[in-house]
C-alpha cells in the first residue's frame, strides 16, 4: 500500500482517526500477472460473480491490478499476489482478503509456492501537530545525535525493525508520510507497515506447498491482532496509566485517545 492509496481512506469527518489495512501476498514462481484477469477469477470461484469493478483494471506482463467497489483490491507482479483490504467501520471477520487467498490456493494447487506474508498496515494522521511525528522518530526513536543537525531543514527520516517470533520472522518499518487531501493541505502522519514472512520449508515432506501456504494463510487474524497490539502498546503505549499515550520524552498524542 502506497501513501496515495491510504490518503484514498481518508476524509473530512474522519482525518485524525487512524487508517488500518492488511494485505495478504502469496509468492510463486510461476506466477505472472496475466493470469489475474477478472474473468479467471470469476469463472474460476475465487472472487464471486457479482463483484464489480471501481475503476478500468490494469494487466499486462509485467502487472495487474483490479480494484473492486467493496474495498478488495488485487495487485499483481511477476511471482507474486497481493490482496489487500482496508478495515475502516468493518471487523476483521467481516474481511474478504483471507477468503479470496484461500481460494487462490485451492484453485491452484499445483503452482511452485515459496512463501506469504501478512501485511499489516496503521497510519495516524496528525493535522494539528505534524511536528509531533518528526520529533518522535528522531528523537524517541533514533535519539540525539549530530547527524539531526545537517542541511538546513530538519531531517526526515524512517526506521527499519526485524523480530524473530516463534512462528515466523516480522520486519516492521515507521515513517513519516503525507496524506493529500482534495483541495486541502496534506496532512502529516506516521505510518507503522509490518511483514509477518512465511516461508515454505521444502523438508516439511508431510505437507505439500499449497498445504503450506493454507496454513500459513491461518494465522492472519492473529498476525494482525499481534501487530495493532505491538503498535499501540509497545510505541504508542496506549496502556499508559496517564492516558497520553507517550513514548520516553515525547508524547504522539498529548491531548487526545487513539
Amino acid at each position: 500500500m502506497t501513501t496515495s492509496n491510504v490518503a484514498s481512506a481518508v476524509n473530512s469527518s474522519s482525518a485524525t482517526q487512524s487508517i488500518e489495512e492488511v494485505s495478504i501476498i502469496i509468492a510463486a514462481k510461476d506466477l505472472t500477472p496475466t493470469m489475474m484477469s477478472q474473468d479467471f477469477l470469476k469463472f474460476s470461484g475465487i472472487i464471486p460473480q457479482e463483484w464489480e469493478l471501481a475503476q478500468k483494471p490494469v494487466l499486462n506482463p509485467n502487472y495487474a491490478q483490479l480494484n473492486f467497489t467493496n474495498g478488495v483490491n488485487i495487485n499483481a507482479q511477476p511471482r507474486s499476489i497481493t490482496i489487500s483490504e482496508s478495515l475502516g467501520a468493518k471487523k476483521l471477520e467481516e474481511l474478504y482478503l483471507a477468503s479470496v487467498a484461500s481460494k487462490y490456493i485451492e484453485k491452484l494447487p499445483h503452482a511452485e509456492y515459496v512463501g506469504l506474508s501478512c501485511s499489516p498496515k496503521i497510519l495516524i494522521p496528525f493535522p494539528s501537530a505534524p511536528e509531533n511525528v518528526r520529533k518522535y522518530i528522531t528523537g524517541t526513536l533514533l535519539g540525539s545525535g549530530s547527524w539531526k543537525n545537517i542541511g538546513k531543514a530538519p531531517v526526515q527520516a524512517g526506521i527499519n525493525l526485524m523480530y524473530l517470533l516463534d512462528r515466523c520472522q516480522l520486519t516492521m518499518s515507521i515513517s513519516e508520510a503525507r496524506l493529500q487531501q482534495p483541495e486541502k493541505q496534506p496532512i502529516t502522519a506516521i505510518l507503522f507497515s509490518g511483514n509477518f514472512n512465511y516461508s515454505i520449508n521444502p523438508q516439511e515432506k508431510s505437507k505439500d506447498p499449497s498445504a503450506q501456504i493454507s496454513s500459513f494463510l491461518n494465522n492472519w487474524k492473529n498476525d494482525f491482532e499481534e501487530f495493532q497490539t505491538i503498535v499501540n502498546e509497545k510505541f504508542l503505549d496506549a496502556n499508559a496509566q496517564d492516558g497520553s499515550n507517550s513514548i520516553g520524552e515525547t508524547s504522539l498524542f498529548p491531548n487526545q485517545t487513539l
